[in-house]
């Protein structure tokens, strides 16, 4: 049997002797088995309505030291799995008349196809070099941008990289720019319309000595100009809007790589994370 499925039946076949809230969490698990390495033990206990505490236990039920080694196990598992299969078989199969759902999907299979194409490793690495080296990561966009601007400030958090997402509010980006200094990293995404305010930042940058990293639809978009590298990602759609099907991947890739690049600088974070969320889970069931 392989790793992939060791895993899982690992956990199944536990499943009967677990504790009321722990059988939560192994649902969690075999439903949501691909998502399990983008996620971290405060995400599960959100998740799954479990302490962040019983989550290390049932970790530990499954047969690993905790929450980060099980993690760590299911992501090589999956690594393998995709090694051995057909990637995207969905778009090769694609019917004359297919349903609408199928349609939209080819759509954002193609945009990761293409994206996977288009991103040069030797560039890719070069962001992750960047960030990895900065005091502190900042992100932009207006719109859909703002969001995933969002996601990936985020998500750097998460692998211990500090990270901040610019907002707009009353303060234009600008004004936020006058407190980054050389040693900081900032990361904008540009798609179509093209928010002038999102260049005449990383242009403002620039001009300040601040690297700017652009995640943008094509190599010649406006915002690439003023910027030291450019991850170029499709964003095709039916509608007159962004996909970002890809630019998720991205976010998740950029992430992971940040992670296992500094593998002690991740963990750290994550066990000060699970510390502090036993302790707090301490002081209310104390309470």
């Amino acid at each position: 049997m392989d790793r992939y499925k060791e895993i899982k039946e690992k956990i199944k076949s536990r499943y009967s002797s677990l504790p009321k809230n722990q059988k939560k969490i192994a649902d969690y698990f075999i439903n949501n088995f691909d998502k399990i390495p983008f996620v971290n033990v405060q995400d599960l206990s959100i998740e799954t309505g479990a302490s962040v505490a019983s989550v290390v236990r049932f970790s530990q039920r499954a047969g690993f030291k905790g929450f980060s080694e099980l993690r760590d196990a299911i992501t090589g598992s999956l690594q393998k799995e995709l090694n051995n299969k057909e990637i995207f078989p969905l778009f090769e199969k694609r019917k004359v008349e297919e349903d609408l759902l199928t349609e939209v999907a080819n759509v954002d299979i193609k945009n990761i196809n293409d994206t996977l194409n288009l991103i040069e490793r030797k560039i890719f690495n070069v962001v992750i070099e960047k960030i990895l080296k900065s005091d502190r990561v900042f992100t932009a966009g207006l719109g859909i941008s703002y969001l995933l601007a969002e996601i990936l400030a985020y998500q750097l958090t998460q692998v211990g990289v500090s990270s901040t997402v610019l907002h707009h509010s009353h303060t234009l980006f600008n004004e936020h720019l006058l407190f980054l200094n050389p040693k900081d990293l900032l990361i904008v995404f540009s798609f179509p319309p093209y928010s002038k305010e999102t260049i005449e930042a990383a242009e403002f940058a620039n001009k300040r000595k601040i690297d700017v990293i652009a995640v943008t639809n094509k190599s010649a978009s406006p915002v690439t100009f003023f910027t030291k590298a450019n991850l170029i990602v499709k964003s095709e759609n039916m509608l007159f809007t962004n996909s970002f099907a890809a630019i998720s991947v991205l976010i998740n890739a950029i992430a992971t790589a940040c992670a296992i690049k500094d593998k002690q600088r991740a963990k750290r974070i994550l066990k000060e994370s699970e510390d502090i969320m036993i302790s707090q889970n301490q002081v209310l069931n104390e309470s």
